[in-house]
C-alpha cells in the first residue's frame, strides 16, 4: 500500500512537472568543471547557493536535475555527467590511487558509450576532455588549485560548457533517455505495484535525508541474505518491482523528504505527509494542527477553514481548496543500519484527521501559565514533557513516540507508555507543568477510568468537585502556598520535600503537613490568616473522616490535576489584582 500511494503521488507531480521524469533525478551538486572545445580544463566554478539552516543563512550544494544516479555498494559505478572526483578526474583523498583510476576509467567507457554518436559541440567537448585529462597530473593544474579542497571534500560535479550546463544540451538528454529506457536487462515479472508486467528492479534506489539512516541513503525495499529469500530468488525478485515502479516510489519519497518545511520528527521517526492530488496546503494545515509548524495564513483563517473542513465543508483558503474528502497519507520512517523501518503507515479522507487532531486538542485544553506562548501544543511538545532535560539523550522513547502520533491520527487510546513517561518526571522533578497537567487529562479522557471521574478533567479548577484525590491536591497546594507566604523567597518548599510521599500516602504526609501550616500561619496577619483557614477548613470537610491510606496511579493522577488547577487558580488571582 506505501509503494503503491508513492508511485500514484509520483504521477500527480509529474504531470504537473513538480518532479523528474524517469531516468532523472535530484542531485546535490558543489562545482562546475568548465572546458573548452578541445577538452581542456580552464576552471572550476562553484555552484554553491545560500539557502536557510535554522536561524542563519549558509552555503549548501545546489539542486540540479541530472541522470538519475546508481545506487553503489562496494564496486566501482559510474554516474553520468554527475560524479565525484574519484570519477570525473580520477582522484580523491581516501589513500587509493588505483581504485581513483579505475573509477575514472569506468566513466570514461561510460560517456564514450553514450556521447560517441552525440554530434552536439557539448557532447564532443566532454568526450574530449575524458581522452586528454591525465588524472596523476590533477593535485598540478592550475585550475584546481583554488578549490582542490573542495573538490576533494567527496561533493558532485558537472560538465559546464560555453556557459552552460552539459546535462541541459537536449540531444544529450535525448541520448540519456534512450539509454534509460533500453536497460531490460532483468527478468520480466508482474509488478506488485502497478500490476503490469514488466522488467523488474534487483536494487532499487536509494531514500535519503531520513534522520539518523546513512547520509548515502537507505532501502525501503531490500532483501540481501539467504535467510531472507524464498523459492531460489535473489535480492528485490522476492519481492518484484518494476523499473518504473521502483524509480517512481523513490523518486516521490525523495522529495517528500527533500521539503524540510514539512518533515517532521517525532522521536527516532521521520514523519511526511501527502494529499493524493498533490498541493502545499493540505501539508501546511496538517503540519499548522499536528507539529506545531508556523502558520502561514492568519490564525482567525486558519480556525474558520479547519471549522468549516471538519463540518464536511470544502474550503478556499487564499486561492487554493481544500477539499475533506481528499485521500491524505501519514508516513513515519526510521532508521534501521543500511535500511529504513516503518514505524506508520495510515491513510484516510483529509477531513478524518483534521477531525481527530481537532479532538485531541479540546482533551489537551487546560489553563495555562502567562508566559506559555503555545496556544496549542504541538506533538513535539507532549513527547519533551517526559525527557529528563539533565541527560545527554533527550529524545523520547522512540516507541512511545510513534505509539502517540498513532494514537492521535487515529484518534484511539493513549499508549500506557505516555502516562508512565509522565508519572516519571512529575515524581522526578515534583512539577506539573501545563504540558503534563494536560496529558493527564487528556489520557484520563479518553482512556476512561473509575478512579479519575470527569468531575476532576475539566479545563480548569472545579471547586464543586468532591473527589477525594483531587481536593488532596487543592489542599497540597493551599499549604504550599501558605508556607512561601509565611517564609517569602524560601528556596526549599514542602513541595520539594513532600510532594511524591503527599500524593502516594497522604494519611501519613498530611496531618505532618497541617500541623506544619499552623505554625506558618502564626507569622501573617489577621486577614490572610484567616483567608487560609477557612480554605484550609472548606477542602478538609471534603474528605471525609480522615485521609485515605493510600492512592493508586489514577488517583494520583486526580491528585496532580488537583494540584496543577489550584496553583493556576491563585496565580490567576494574582494577575487579577
Amino acid at each position: 500500500m506505501i509503494l503503491q500511494a508513492l508511485t500514484e503521488y509520483y504521477r500527480t507531480l509529474a504531470d504537473s512537472g513538480q518532479i523528474s521524469p524517469p531516468g532523472w533525478a535530484d542531485v546535490k551538486v558543489t562545482c562546475a568543471l568548465c572546458i573548452g572545445a578541445d577538452g581542456a580544463l580552464k576552471q572550476v566554478v562553484s555552484v554553491q547557493t545560500e539557502q536557510p539552516k535554522g536561524k542563519k543563512t549558509v552555503l549548501a550544494p545546489q539542486l540540479m536535475r541530472l541522470p538519475a544516479p546508481v545506487k553503489r555498494s562496494s564496486g566501482i559505478s559510474a554516474n553520468f555527467l554527475c560524479d565525484t572526483s574519484s570519477y570525473l578526474l580520477g582522484v580523491d583523498n581516501k589513500g587509493k590511487p588505483q581504485r581513483s583510476l579505475d573509477c575514472f576509467h569506468a566513466c570514461k567507457v561510460l560517456h564514450e558509450s553514450l556521447l560517441g554518436e552525440v554530434a552536439s559541440p557539448a557532447s564532443q567537448a566532454v568526450l574530449a576532455f575524458f581522452r586528454t585529462w591525465q588524472p596523476e597530473q590533477a593535485a598540478s593544474h592550475p585550475a584546481l588549485d583554488s578549490c582542490w579542497e573542495e573538490i576533494m571534500a567527496g561533493g558532485n560535479l558537472v560538465f559546464r560548457y560555453n556557459g552552460t550546463f552539459v546535462h541541459l544540451d537536449t540531444l544529450i538528454q535525448q541520448a540519456w533517455d534512450k539509454h534509460y529506457q533500453a536497460q531490460e536487462d532483468g527478468p520480466r515479472m508482474v509488478c506488485l505495484v502497478t500490476g503490469e508486467r514488466g522488467t523488474v528492479e534487483s536494487i532499487h534506489p536509494s531514500i535519503k535525508n531520513v534522520q539518523g539512516a546513512q547520509s548515502s541513503g537507505a532501502a525501503l525495499v531490500s532483501f540481501n541474505a539467504p535467510s531472507f529469500c524464498s523459492y531460489g530468488k535473489e535480492q528485490n525478485y522476492n519481492a518484484p518491482t518494476s523499473k518504473y515502479a521502483a524509480f517512481a516510489y523513490t523518486t516521490a519519497l525523495n522529495h517528500l523528504l527533500s521539503d524540510r518545511k514539512h518533515v517532521y520528527r517525532m522521536g527516532d521517526a521521520t514523519v511526511v505527509c501527502w494529499a493524493k492530488c498533490g498541493g502545499d496546503i493540505y501539508q501546511n494545515m496538517m503540519g499548522w494542527m499536528f507539529f506545531g509548524q508556523e502558520p502561514t495564513y492568519t490564525l482567525t483563517d486558519l480556525q474558520g477553514a479547519l471549522h468549516s473542513l471538519c463540518s464536511g465543508n470544502i474550503v478556499e483558503l487564499d486561492g487554493a481548496r481544500l477539499d475533506p474528502n481528499m485521500e491524505f497519507y501519514i508516513l513515519g520512517l526510521a532508521p534501521n543500519a543500511a535500511r529504513l523501518s516503518v514505524r506508520l503507515f495510515l491513510r484516510n479522507s483529509f477531513g478524518a484527521f483534521l477531525r481527530n487532531a481537532q479532538a485531541h486538542q479540546q482533551r489537551l485544553e487546560i489553563v495555562k501559565p502567562a508566559y506559555d506562548t503555545f496556544d496549542a501544543l504541538p506533538l513535539w511538545k507532549l513527547l519533551d514533557e517526559t525527557v529528563n532535560h539533565n541527560s545527554r539523550d533527550k529524545t523520547p522513547t522512540h516507541n512511545m513516540a510513534g505509539e502517540v502520533l498513532r494514537s492521535v491520527l487515529t484518534n484511539t487510546r493513549y499508549p500506557a507508555t505516555l502516562l508512565n513517561g509522565v508519572a516519571l518526571r512529575i515524581r522526578a522533578e515534583h512539577s506539573v507543568t501545563r504540558g503534563r497537567a494536560a496529558i493527564l487529562k487528556a489520557y484520563y479522557l479518553k482512556n476512561t477510568h473509575p478512579d479519575v471521574p470527569k468531575e476532576v478533567l475539566t479545563v480548569s479548577l472545579n471547586p464543586d468537585s468532591s473527589n477525594v484525590p483531587y481536593n488532596l491536591g487543592r489542599l497540597f497546594s493551599l499549604l504550599e502556598s501558605i508556607q512561601s507566604s509565611a517564609n517569602p523567597g524560601i528556596n526549599t518548599t514542602i513541595k520539594d520535600k513532600y510532594f511524591n510521599s503527599a500524593s502516594a500516602t497522604p494519611a501519613i504526609v498530611f496531618p505532618v503537613l497541617v500541623n506544619l501550616a499552623q505554625k506558618h500561619l502564626k507569622k501573617l496577619d489577621t486577614g490572610l490568616r484567616t483567608y487560609y483557614e477557612k480554605q484550609i477548613s472548606a477542602l478538609i470537610s471534603k474528605l471525609g473522616e480522615g485521609y485515605p491510606p493510600r492512592l493508586n496511579l489514577p488517583q494520583q493522577g486526580s491528585f496532580q490535576l488537583g494540584y496543577y488547577h489550584q496553583n493556576q487558580s491563585r496565580f490567576e488571582k494574582k494577575e487579577e489584582k
